[in-house]
């Protein structure tokens, strides 16, 4: 059983009691995994359903804040699921939401809507209109309602936190070594592959194109690069997202090339893992000067992935 459910009211999700976390997930990093892994486990020894509770928009960005996300929608309920979580909670944070006092998240959501019994959050945790909730107000009314609160320490990995926006910081940097190993994997962005300009076919390297629909990435440049959702294989290539600035171009794109591959990926929806950042994107000349570059971006990416002859392509690693 896997079920998501969106609302603040309805009926009881979860007669038989279940154990909760509550957060905004985005990536899904190792400190969020050891919050779930805590859920599931409780969960499994009081025979209670591991419940997640999250939020779309997260709420940094319902106020206004532009800030990169590590995860869609879609990428965030995958994860959670793949966590062991039975139910994901995910409430639409709207002026409702968001003005909502912390003691009726507890009496709505937790109590009434989940029969929440334990409740697991991370440290300096708050809800809340105002952020005014926090584990004690969880612990002192939870207490009357039969349900417990606690907190999961922190995660950390060199002596500091693992956060959402310690990665995001990574990636901005292209430091994908560092946010893969807080993530605990590579970090990856998907989506259905649509019509381009196909520029890239008439320079010889051709692109499976994905619009970024609004979001805001947290990352740019030219990658080594691994696809998946072509086949039962994973494909090597190279990524470039930005907004083409040699062809004057305006919207953010990320572009897939795919080495020794030729076939029709229009519609079909793939994940680009990001392996190693090769450049920063720039404006060149001309296409001609393009093309060249592209060429060598394709061989460093071969290195990279270790699928070419670093002496028979004479490039740097």
């Amino acid at each position: 059983m896997k079920e998501l459910s969106r609302d603040v009211a309805g009926p009881c999700l979860t007669p038989e009691g279940s154990v909760v976390c509550i957060g905004a997930f985005d990536g899904v990093h190792r400190g969020h995994r050891e919050v779930l892994d805590r859920v599931r486990t409780r969960a499994e020894s009081l025979h209670a359903t591991p419940v997640a509770v999250t939020f779309a928009p997260i709420p940094r960005v319902y106020f206004g804040r532009d800030v990169p996300q590590l995860t869609t929608v879609r990428e965030k309920l995958s994860a959670l699921f793949g966590a062991g979580m039975k139910r994901v909670l995910m409430l639409r944070f709207n002026a409702e939401l968001a003005a909502m006092s912390a003691e009726d998240f507890i009496a709505q959501v937790l109590v009434n809507r989940l029969a929440a019994r334990e409740v697991w959050v991370g440290e300096n945790f708050k809800f809340g209109h105002d952020r005014l909730g926090d584990l004690a107000m969880l612990q002192r009314i939870g207490a009357d309602d039969w349900m417990s609160a606690d907190v999961v320490l922190a995660h950390t990995m060199d002596g500091e936190r693992v956060s959402s926006s310690r990665i995001r910081t990574a990636l901005a940097a292209g430091d994908v070594n560092t946010a893969e190993r807080l993530l605990g994997r590579h970090f990856t962005m998907g989506g259905r592959v649509v019509h381009g300009e196909q520029i890239g076919r008439k320079l010889g390297c051709p692109t499976a194109n994905i619009r970024l629909a609004g979001r805001i990435a947290p990352l740019a440049g030219i990658f080594a690069a691994r696809i998946h959702g072509v086949g039962k294989d994973v494909r090597p290539g190279v990524a470039s997202l930005g907004i083409r600035p040699t062809i004057n171009g305006t919207e953010p794109l990320l572009e897939a090339h795919l080495f020794d591959f030729d076939g029709d990926l229009y519609g079909r929806r793939i994940d680009v893992e990001f392996v190693r950042k090769i450049r920063n994107e720039e404006k060149f000349p001309d296409l001609a000067a393009l093309a060249q570059q592209m060429s060598r971006d394709v061989s460093a990416a071969r290195i990279i992935l270790g699928i070419a002859d670093k002496a028979r392509v004479g490039v740097k690693t």
